[in-house]
């Protein structure tokens, strides 16, 4: 489903430009103890029944995972570090990084029209609808530039849901949906336009591709097993990893969506689950080393496609033109530069380049301002650490 918009205020950076050259000599024990009460703080408030939080920061010598709240409203279960969540459109970065190592093996290049990989039975439905799978190539889809309409961004598609949470949705209905609800945003390439659409289609290309179901061309064109994601799994198309714990409860308002059909976003443009800890390590394997074969392709992950932006989406967030990359958002902080993406039930996974930071943060309340609470706070308890901690010398 559509990615959460984030309301980071004008005054966030100016509090963490000192990241810039973090010190090593930090008292760590009262680092840990004052990201721990961030935590605390937002689940007291009432503000999300649980949080759970990731930070690596080697340049600090500093790695430290925190948890609060329940797992479970009604059993009242602590929340666990090791309870995965639903991390919806964070999917996206999976899914691109896949392609983008499908186009480090040669097979398949990001300039192909997407007629070239999208099995027959989807492009006719697409092209009765005025797509030009000709003009759609893999790198529109990839930066949101294709022009295919978001069946997720329907009132009409919430209605849906929330009158039979148990249906399972395919990805035909799903691309049904996106031709029945609306007409093509633009021609290819014209217009930013984030769609969910467009990542379902990259789940059926790189399905087409690798020649393997979504669910292991993830697993095995990523690494996971090296990367040691032991609580990250593509829910229902494969089973979790020996060992994985429940997944927490996830709520919108007082509703509790622990059963719903994940199939409502599973098929490339959401649909994993994860821990705060795989996120983090995940994010940052991405722009160090352990997801692709050649270190020069996280830099192909980085450049985009000026459309013009259009917009704003159901939740009111405007489109901003060349924002959005392949898979990852690109942010300036108050001068801090920071790769990341966010998800419907609330979850955030960044990465700051420069100090080579990876944080991750999941709430467990959907539309909860905690999340963003949580990682402005966490930003600003680093910086203090920076600047308390003694000059090397």
């Amino acid at each position: 489903m559509k990615r959460l918009h984030l309301l980071l205020s004008a005054g966030l950076g100016a509090g963490i430009l000192g990241l810039a050259s973090p010190a090593v000599s930090q008292d760590l024990p009262a680092l840990e103890t004052a990201l721990q009460a961030v935590l605390d703080s937002v689940v007291d408030a009432g503000s999300t029944p649980g949080v759970m939080m990731r930070i690596d920061a080697p340049s600090m010598g500093f790695s430290w995972s925190g948890v609060a709240g329940v797992a479970d409203t009604e059993t009242g279960a602590p929340l666990m570090r090791t309870n995965a969540v639903r991390i919806a459109s964070n999917t996206k970065t999976y899914v691109a990084a896949a392609i983008l190592r499908l186009w480090e093996e040669g097979r398949l290049g990001l300039d192909d029209p997407l007629s070239m990989h999208l099995p027959p039975e989807y492009a006719e439905v697409l092209e009765g609808d005025g797509y030009d799978l000709e003009a759609i190539t893999i790198r529109h889809l990839l930066t949101h530039t294709s022009g295919l309409y978001d069946y997720a961004d329907r009132d009409l598609f919430v209605e849906a849901v929330l009158a039979d949470p148990t249906h399972r949705w395919t990805p035909e209905e799903q691309i049904d949906l996106a031709v029945e609800w609306g007409d093509p945003y633009g021609a290819a390439g014209e217009v930013y336009r984030y769609s969910d659409t467009g990542y379902v289609v990259l789940g059926l290309v790189l399905q087409s591709v690798y020649g393997k179901p979504l669910a292991p061309s993830l697993r095995e064109l990523l690494d996971f097993e090296g990367l040691e994601l032991g609580s990250t799994w593509l829910e229902t198309l494969e089973d979790p990893p020996p060992g994985a714990s429940d997944r927490a409860h996830q709520y919108m308002g007082e509703l509790d969506t622990y059963d719903f059909d994940p199939s409502l976003d599973l098929y490339g443009g959401g649909g994993l689950v994860s821990t705060a800890d795989d996120m983090a390590v995940f994010m940052r394997a991405l722009f160090m080393e352990g997801v692709y074969r050649d270190a020069a392709t996280a830099d192909t992950m980085l450049t985009t496609v000026a459309g013009a932006g259009a917009g704003p989406d159901l939740s009111g967030s405007p489109m901003v033109p060349g924002r959005y990359r392949m898979g990852v958002e690109v942010r300036d902080l108050g001068g801090l530069e920071v790769y990341m993406h966010t998800g419907f039930w609330g979850t955030l996974a960044a990465y700051f380049p420069g100090q080579d930071i990876a944080i991750s943060i999941a709430v467990t309340q959907q539309q909860s301002r905690a999340l963003f609470r949580v990682f402005i706070d966490a930003l600003t308890v680093l910086q203090e650490s920076i600047d308390a901690a003694p000059a090397e010398g």
